[in-house]
């Protein structure tokens, strides 16, 4: 194939290691785009609180597309330079019908952190530990919100999704990142898929120049939109459904490898 311009990736299951982890092969690959005239971006379902650590493999441009495209981070500046949430009136709608599901439990992602309330628990992710840890009535919040974060023990996974998904309606985004039962709710029409395509549209690089890696659900339209999808092996079956094509899983260097024999020409 021919090489890409732009590689754009997903970070946990992905990119990162079983505990969250940056491998120094996988690091040094990424790095090696730069060097070979290729652009990079991140484009995860993390916060922006939990990238910092990777600012090492950003580039110079220091940009990460976090919570799932609801915020442009600036890394290298500790600082969010784009919002793209759901507005206070549609987020107070959206939090009063959400409160009718049995059991459940909120909290808020803004630009300035995680908001929740008391009964909401959060230790972060992938070895990164919550770094805001602020309890509020989320029916204080007049900002625009990323995205909305609900658990429930009340029911399983699958059913507590659905549950959620009809809630909603077509006045928000329900995307999975991963299996612990999480339901992250984000604008209608902010995915990552939309995040990279703008970005790649600042850059001038069309979407048949784009390689994207994903593991999850909601890595399913960045790989759609992309001139080639890929999956990791330890991708999830949907995942495996649209990808293009298919590399190692995240705990062996899959998206490493398959960067290095593009890069070596193989």
């Amino acid at each position: 194939m021919p090489r890409p311009r732009l590689v754009a990736t997903d970070l946990d299951g992905t990119l990162l290691g079983a505990r969250g982890e940056l491998s120094e092969r996988t690091a040094r690959t990424w790095r090696r785009l730069d060097a070979a005239g290729i652009e990079s971006v991140i484009v995860t379902a993390r916060p922006p609180r939990w990238v910092d650590h990777l600012a090492g493999i950003t580039g110079d441009h220091g940009i990460v597309l976090c919570g799932n495209g609801a915020f442009v981070y600036d890394v290298a500046r500790r600082c969010v330079r784009e919002t793209h949430g759901i507005e206070p009136d549609a987020f107070h709608a959206l939090l009063a019908d959400l409160r009718g599901i049995d059991g459940v439990t909120l909290a808020v992602e803004l630009a300035d952190g995680l908001h929740r309330e008391p009964d909401y628990l959060s230790d972060g992710i992938g070895g990164v530990p919550e770094q805001v840890d602020s309890v509020i009535a989320l029916d204080a919040v007049d900002r625009p919100v990323g995205k909305i974060l609900a658990r429930t023990d009340a029911m399983d996974m699958d059913a507590f999704h659905a549950q959620v998904t009809e809630v909603i309606g077509q006045r928000a985004l329900l995307s999975v990142s991963s299996d612990c039962g999480l339901a992250e709710i984000g604008p209608a029409g902010v995915t990552k898929a939309a995040a990279l395509e703008a970005w790649c549209a600042g850059l001038a690089i069309d979407a048949d120049d784009v390689w994207a890696f994903g593991d999850m659900p909601n890595d399913i339209p960045m790989l759609a939109w992309a001139g080639t999808g890929w999956a990791v092996a330890n991708a999830h079956p949907e995942v495996h459904a649209v990808a293009d094509r298919s590399c190692g899983a995240n705990t062996e260097d899959g998206v490493a490898i398959a960067l290095e024999e593009m890069l070596e020409g193989a």
